[in-house]
């Protein structure tokens, strides 16, 4: 079946059917009418990953960028503390972060740590070593906020049709949920009203808005779900298990029994879990975000993307171009936990966001400073 994309060669629906943002692209060659250059850091429990981006237009070019693998939550689980080892890969990534930043004089920045240091009972003093080592200044936020900042990076793609909306965020350490009714706003203000959620989920009593119905953070992401599941040997017995147990862990989630309308619904996936399941539908042997950011999939897609990860089983995996070696070994966890929520909610399609809680830091620093075209949203 011929995917499905929104129209325009960057794979990003155009500004005729969304009112914010565009395109987020890498660009190697720094714009030459450079102004005020914004940088966002996100150490999750898996990666650390940084954007340098410069505001263009009611969107942001990206200037520089660094991701690596870290590893920071492996053995928190057993420990309840960040090993020796993982915190020295990640001070040796935050150190290029902190050379890139030098290089190109950035003056606003937000840098942030999520689950695996909110978790962690020596997280505190690893965020005053890395301020010491590296001179950056790095903030533990709160689930809402990751939650609020992963919705907005997700705006340009809502859908000015969308009456219902559910975002999803799989990370390494937690799963973010957010469930937003459109339905009081005009469809022409439906994707700004998602950016003027960057500051607060509570209502602000200023004319149609956007209303979360609920939101959570379960603490099961691709990294924390496979520690649960690793002493069972059989590949299926184990995804099945963990699909199953994550759907477990929404049963607070007031939406979870809600009956869902197909029209008017739409659900928003960011995550590398989501990007990969769809760079392996489309057949990508070489990553290209400007085929994956915006495109949709259906349920019986991502069906058939999983019962071949299954099919391929462990060693086969490993080897698969389309997953790539740092993402081979969490691929399972996480297309258990997207099996599940396409199996609690089931819908024509799911809308694949490669933009995160980085591009939501850069958003709403942006926003708030009042540089974006179509800005700031209040």
């Amino acid at each position: 079946m011929t995917p499905e994309r929104p129209r325009g060669a960057d794979a990003i629906p155009a500004r005729g059917d969304l009112a914010v943002g565009a395109a987020v692209e890498p660009s190697v060659t720094p714009p030459s009418d450079r102004g005020q250059l914004y940088a966002a850091l996100d150490l999750g429990t898996n990666s650390c990953r940084m954007l340098i981006a410069q505001p263009k237009g009611s969107q942001f070019q990206v200037v520089d960028s660094f991701s690596k693998t870290v590893q920071l939550g492996v053995g928190l689980e057993a420990s309840g503390r960040l090993s020796r080892a993982s915190m020295g890969r990640t001070i040796q990534a935050l150190r290029i972060c902190q050379k890139k930043i030098e290089k190109h004089h950035v003056r606003r920045m937000r840098l942030v740590a999520t689950e695996a240091c909110r978790r962690a009972r020596n997280a505190r003093d690893f965020i005053r070593q890395i301020r010491r080592e590296t001179g950056l200044a790095l903030e533990i936020i709160a689930p809402e906020e990751e939650a609020r900042l992963a919705v907005i990076s997700c705006a340009p793609l809502v859908s000015r049709r969308t009456e219902q909306l559910l975002v999803v965020d799989i990370g390494g350490g937690s799963t973010e949920l957010v469930w937003i009714d459109l339905s009081a706003v005009p469809r022409e203000e439906r994707p700004r009203a998602i950016m003027r959620l960057h500051s607060s989920f509570t209502p602000k009593g200023i004319g149609p808005e956007a209303r979360v119905v609920d939101w959570i953070s379960v603490p099961l992401g691709v990294a924390t779900l496979k520690d649960q599941f690793g002493d069972v040997e059989d590949d299926a017995a184990r995804f099945a298990l963990m699909s199953w147990y994550f759907e477990e862990n929404l049963a607070s989630f007031s939406p979870y029994n809600a009956e869902n309308p197909r029209e008017g619904f739409q659900i928003i996936g960011t995550s590398g879990t989501i990007t990969t399941v769809a760079a392996s539908f489309l057949g990508l042997r070489r990553y290209d975000r400007t085929k994956v950011d915006g495109l949709h999939m259906t349920s019986d897609q991502i069906d058939t993307v999983i019962r071949d990860y299954l099919t391929l089983g462990p060693e086969g995996r490993r080897t698969d171009p389309r997953i790539g070696r740092e993402r081979h070994s969490l691929i399972m966890s996480g297309a258990a936990i997207l099996q599940a929520l396409m199996r609690i909610w089931p819908t024509d399609r799911l809308s694949v966001a490669d933009r995160g809680l980085r591009e939501g830091l850069l958003y709403a620093q942006m926003s708030a400073d009042g540089v974006l075209e179509d800005g700031p949203y209040k």
